[in-house]
């Protein structure tokens, strides 16, 4: 399983590829990277209306599955192809709302600070534990 997430580029049509299967593809654009990346997924069957609550240019998170088969032309030729299945898609939300690090920051977190031994907690030279 993996997530990644970005922007919500193209939003296709579902296609009844035969009697009994339909596919939908969606690209996002992943800006994590230097140079942005447009990253094709697809949606099957009972999942292909996943997407119908997003739209174009939200930020959206995607679980999927990475799929590999091969295919023999009728040359004989062997090809691969690769497949992102996704199963899952969620809108990722605002950093400021909720979620993640107080807005005042990591002093607002109530964090302790790392206790020194005080003498009553510090090894004695007369503890006769032999560990």
């Amino acid at each position: 399983m993996f997530k990644i997430s970005g922007i919500l580029k193209v939003k296709n049509d579902t296609v009844q590829v035969s009697e009994k299967f339909s596919k939908r593809e969606f690209v996002l654009t992943d800006n994590a990277s230097m140079y942005p990346q447009d990253i094709l997924f697809q949606l099957t069957q009972d999942k292909c209306s996943l997407i119908d609550g997003f739209n174009t240019q939200e930020q959206i998170e995607v679980s999927f599955n990475l799929r590999g088969r091969e295919w023999t032309s009728p040359q004989g030729e062997v090809k691969y192809f690769n497949t992102l299945e996704a199963w899952r898609i969620e809108k990722v939300g605002n950093p400021s709302m909720g979620g993640g690090i107080p807005a005042g920051g990591p002093t607002a977190m109530n964090l302790d600070p790392i206790a020194t031994p005080s003498a009553s907690t510090a090894p004695s030279d007369d503890d006769d534990l032999p560990f």
